[in-house]
């Protein structure tokens, strides 16, 4: 470490941090770390003994943003159960503490390293480039679940069909004879979110129905940005008659807004909504959603995990689950107009 310091005119302690995937190194100078690791050919010391290496090749990690949500709850379910199956151990990491503010322990990329593991399954709100960076320095094969962002031509994924399931969802509005049809999604960027809203697109322009303007909004794929985004929606001096809401989530938020106009839905105004999390049964009326098969998602995950680890990967880096619209009680035919 000393000498890849030497050659790329850092210190040992940024070498290290390069190694162990930490955040707080620029972008530059980890590019020429990781430079001279390459040129000098550097290799971890091995540090794990034979029964640490049996353990090891037992283990799948599976990293979270956080674990407060059932959303997380389905993607453990997924993974715990494609694990067992498998005879491997999962540990799971998770990103943030008790509350989404509150940053657990840093050092899991170190944790990791330390002990070994057969692979990751990543299911986070933000993957960084120094993180990528360490699995491929490290040759630790991963798998991502929904990336927030395209993920490198290189990488293997995991994802539902969000294209088809928003347009799923829209034309079910449009086949109930709406034509006022209004988006709410998450912020701008987030891969699925953004995939979403051309499904809304495509399904509009099939049916020729107008796009009106302010019709796109942006939530934060939690309840108060989907409250903020329907009453910004109901401002509107042509409000929709109905609204896709990309997660279930939001929708809470969206339906909260819409009781205090004093609202009714779906006989004032309709809602579809994405992902049939246990949440979108306890509203009343209980949510129609495009269910987003979370468990399968996660098992299929470690099943290529498993699958990379022995050097069978599949053709495809890109596996995609199919989406299914589950009719339920916020959706029904527009009032006529008075």
């Amino acid at each position: 470490m000393a000498e890849v310091a030497r050659y790329a005119g850092v210190s040992v302690p940024t070498v290290s941090k390069v190694l162990n995937g930490r955040e707080d190194v620029a972008a530059e100078t980890r590019h020429h770390v990781e430079a001279a690791l390459r040129t000098l050919g550097y290799q971890r010391r091995e540090r794990l003994r034979s029964t640490e290496r049996q353990t090891a090749a037992r283990t799948v990690d599976l990293v979270v943003h956080h674990l407060g949500s059932t959303w997380t709850a389905a993607i453990i379910e997924g993974a715990e159960e494609a694990a067992h199956e498998a005879g491997l151990h999962l540990v799971v990491n998770a990103m943030l503490g008790r509350t989404r503010h509150q940053r657990a322990e840093r050092g899991w990329l170190e944790r990791i390293s330390a002990r070994g593991t057969l692979g990751v399954i990543t299911a986070l709100a933000h993957f960084s480039a120094s993180q990528d960076a360490w699995f491929r320095q490290n040759n630790v094969p991963y798998v991502m679940i929904d990336p927030i962002t395209p993920p490198p031509h290189e990488t293997y994924s995991v994802a539902a069909t969000n294209w088809e399931g928003a347009r799923t969802a829209v034309d079910y509005l449009l086949s109930l004879g709406h034509r006022r049809i209004a988006i709410i999604a998450g912020k701008r960027g987030r891969h699925c979110s953004d995939v979403r809203i051309e499904g809304y697109r495509s399904a509009m322009r099939s049916a020729r129905a107008r796009m009106l303007s302010g019709y796109i909004r942006r939530g934060d794929f939690h309840p108060p940005g989907g409250e903020r985004a329907m009453h910004e929606l109901l401002d509107l001096a042509t409000p929709p008659t109905a609204v896709f809401v990309c997660s279930d989530f939001m929708a809470l938020g969206a339906v909260r807004a819409i009781r205090e106009r004093g609202l009714r839905i779906p006989e004032d105004i309709s809602i579809v909504s994405f992902d049939d999390l246990p949440e979108a049964r306890w509203t009343v009326p209980e949510l129609t959603t495009v269910q987003q098969p979370l468990v399968e998602m996660a098992a299929h995950a470690v099943r290529l995990l498993v699958r990379i680890s022995r050097g069978e990967p599949p053709a495809s880096r890109r596996t995609e689950l199919s989406t299914t619209l589950i009719e339920r009680a916020t959706a029904a035919p527009p009032q006529p107009a008075p």
